[in-house]
């Protein structure tokens, strides 16, 4: 709630940022006296004057959200491109080839060929087979890798000198070049080099993408907008399997998979602006109250002179005479995340969470992407499956929680598993065990949509990203581990995954709710904010 007349009143917010229209003539927030102003936090003036989720704030959502395509065609770009390619019999070889071989490990060299030619695949290209087929994996995993420590490095810098915009454009330079330098590797151990530094620049799209999106949101919209995230990289998926249809050899795939983060950079991120609450926290407080002045005003709102930013614990501190006046800006870094002990608890949920479910939702997709049926349309199924998932989770949101929904979609996805776990060796239930590894796909799919927005609000803005890279970090080696898990096979695999996902839903189970709950800005917010909702 807003009081006028210099008094400060918020619900500790957050919100989000960019502006196509900006005034010509640029009023000084700052040198506005401390009796003439109304100070808000972001959430109350996105409530109060600017709106929650205007035209503003779906351009905006729409343009930042892209990235996320971007991220699923660098990272499943590996299924095409590695992909092992049918062969067949040379013409004369005779008795040398056998064409009811199940591999091609016991045939003479000479005696059969690729098809599709050695530039189908990598695997064609420098014969990752028979004992060389671990390094197809090797690569897969070396990918992942990157992702985890590229999630650490750019939540961070998101977080501090870069900011969000600064680190999106960041990654997005790195994946074009990485990428288009992937398809003229002229070795295999160069390609794995390049895939572990694509990795490590793909690892920030998603993180930097989703809170740029999402933190101009209000709050009572916050919690639909960021499910709707994950439309866009299922949306990416299956836009990769027509391209890859469409370049079948590996190397022009890897052109065609880097150009759009091309077009993204020139086209797009010049109608992208940074965060208005990383400018609040960074102490830019002009920069941030345009952007806030462009919501307004393009929501068809009028946002008042006289009312200024504030952040939480400034407005909350009634014993300081001067805030309006504090520009210093305010940082955070993991130090501080594990020292409270509010965040830290938080911290380690949130990281043993992301691991589970990523080893569930990895594994499974593979479980169900290797189906005996073309590897393009089985992607593009694959991808349309979890979009269901998306849209139920997104509608119950803010009907039932966070909280109840972590635990609910993550036991759904368990029980199927261990269903499957059970009738796995029923030759006559084969079917009722792929029905159960879809339907474990389909609710885990729903848990890793749901994770971002929850770990986002567990988090205040000076260090949301760290921790978010933090949980995605996790969630890499998970990925990482995913592989070998489905090489147990037998019903293992089935196992692995209905007790990971158990696991995931008993840790959900200790975090604390953030439904209709403020985004805080700093540490000291989020501590004084969640000791007064313990009280009341």
């Amino acid at each position: 709630m807003a009081t006028v007349g210099g008094s400060e009143t918020c619900s500790h917010g957050s919100s989000l940022e960019s502006s196509l229209l900006l005034p010509t003539k640029e009023p000084n927030w700052e040198a506005i006296p401390e009796s003439e102003s109304e100070k808000l936090c972001i959430d109350d003036m996105l409530d109060v004057y600017c709106g929650e989720f205007g035209s503003w704030q779906l351009r905006h959502f729409v343009l930042t959200s892209l990235a996320w395509a971007l991220e699923a065609f660098h990272t499943m770009v590996m299924i095409f491109a590695d992909q092992e390619p049918g062969w067949r019999c040379v013409e004369g070889s005779g008795s040398r080839c056998d064409e009811k071989a199940e591999s091609v490990c016991g045939l003479e060299p000479g005696s059969w060929e690729w098809e599709g030619g050695p530039g189908s695949s990598t695997v064609a290209q420098w014969g990752l087979v028979c004992g060389e087929k671990y390094k197809v994996g090797l690569v897969q995993a070396l990918f992942f890798a990157g992702c985890m420590i590229g999630a650490g490095v750019f939540g961070h810098l998101s977080d501090s000198s870069l900011g969000r915009k600064g680190s999106l454009k960041t990654v997005c330079i790195l994946n074009a070049i990485f990428g288009c330098l992937t398809s003229i590797a002229p070795d295999y151990f160069t390609y794995l080099l390049l895939r572990f530094l694509t990795g490590f620049s793909t690892g920030g799209v998603g993180l930097c993408s989703f809170v740029l999106a999402t933190e101009p949101v209000g709050p009572t919209k916050r919690g639909v907008a960021g499910m709707s995230t994950f439309y866009f990289f299922s949306t990416g998926i299956a836009l990769l399997a027509g391209i890859a249809y469409i370049f079948p050899t590996w190397r022009a795939l890897y052109v065609a998979s880097s150009v759009p983060s091309i077009l993204f950079l020139f086209l797009l991120i010049p109608f992208i602006s940074e965060s208005p609450r990383w400018y609040l926290v960074r102490g830019k407080i002009n920069k941030a109250m345009k952007i806030m002045q462009a919501i307004a005003k393009s929501n068809g709102n009028n946002l008042p002179e006289g009312v200024i930013l504030a952040l939480d614990d400034e407005a909350n501190d009634a014993s300081n005479d001067n805030q309006s006046s504090s520009k210093e800006a305010v940082s955070g870094s993991m130090v501080d995340v594990i020292r409270s002990p509010v965040t830290s608890i938080r911290l380690f949920l949130a990281v043993g969470i992301s691991f589970t479910c990523s080893v569930v939702y990895y594994g499974l997709s593979l479980n169900v992407v290797n189906l005996e049926t073309n590897i393009h349309l089985s992607v593009l199924l694959n991808a349309v499956a979890e979009m269901p998932a998306f849209t139920i989770t997104a509608v119950l949101l803010d009907r039932f929680g966070r909280k109840p929904l972590a635990i609910g979609t993550q036991w759904f996805s368990a029980i199927f598993c261990l269903t499957g776990c059970v009738v796995g060796s029923v030759r006559m239930w084969e079917v009722i065990k792929m029905g159960c590894g879809v339907l474990g796909i389909f609710g885990m799919a729903g848990t890793y949509n749901l994770l971002f927005i929850y770990t986002a609000e567990l988090f205040p803005t000076v260090v949301r990203n760290a921790a978010l890279g933090s949980a995605t970090q996790a969630a890499q080696i998970g990925a990482i581990l995913a592989p070998f898990v489905v090489v147990l096979g037998g019903v293992l695999p089935f196992l692995v995954f209905g007790i990971c996902g158990l696991v995931g839903g008993m840790l959900a189970y200790y975090l604390p709710e953030t439904l209709n709950k403020p985004l805080y800005d700093t540490m000291r917010g989020i501590e004084e904010g969640e000791a007064d909702w313990r009280i009341t």
